[in-house]
């Protein structure tokens, strides 16, 4: 099963190290990664998506919540989560397929960036299965390229991940 980790860290050079050593030492894969500055710009949010049971989970907190510039780890719960992941998706688009590959676009809600000759580029920010749904149908046209960022994710209701900075 795939568990999503909220972890709030101190906003220094070197954190994102510290916290992916700690997974390459421990053996755990880590499926998806996203960082980014909170409404805190001393803290960061680390985003981090991992499979395995419970045992494993409870494992990868614990060793989380003993590094020094690690602030708050929570593993937010399937369900009662929004997640999102963006993605920009660069397709061929030869002119008789440009409105087919438009009326996509238009109906998965993905917006075009880009326009060349020869494709188009959408921007797309969606659960990690709808994006799946997306690239299912532009393959058919030739994806050129695709990027897509970590999971992003947030409890859904008024709980918030509060920082209570270590001293």
């Amino acid at each position: 099963m795939k568990y999503t980790i909220s972890v709030l860290v101190e906003n220094h050079a070197g954190v994102l190290s510290k916290v992916s050593g700690l997974f390459s030492r421990r053996g755990f894969n880590i499926d998806s990664l996203a960082v980014g500055v909170t409404e805190d710009a001393s803290i960061s949010r680390m985003t981090i998506v991992v499979e395995g049971d419970e045992y494993v989970v409870e494992q990868i907190e614990k060793q989380l919540n003993k590094l020094i510039p690690v602030i708050k780890v929570k593993t937010l719960v399937p369900g009662e989560t929004i997640a999102r992941t963006l993605s920009l998706i660069k397709v061929s688009a030869v002119t008789g397929q440009r409105e087919d590959i438009m009326r996509i676009s238009e109906l998965m809600g993905a917006r075009i960036v880009d326009v060349t000759r020869s494709t188009l580029t959408l921007e797309f920010s969606d659960t990690a299965e709808r994006t799946e749904t997306l690239e299912t149908l532009l393959r058919p046209y030739g994806i050129k390229e695709i990027v897509r960022t970590g999971i992003i994710a947030l409890e859904k209701g008024a709980n918030v991940t509060r920082s209570t900075k270590k001293s």
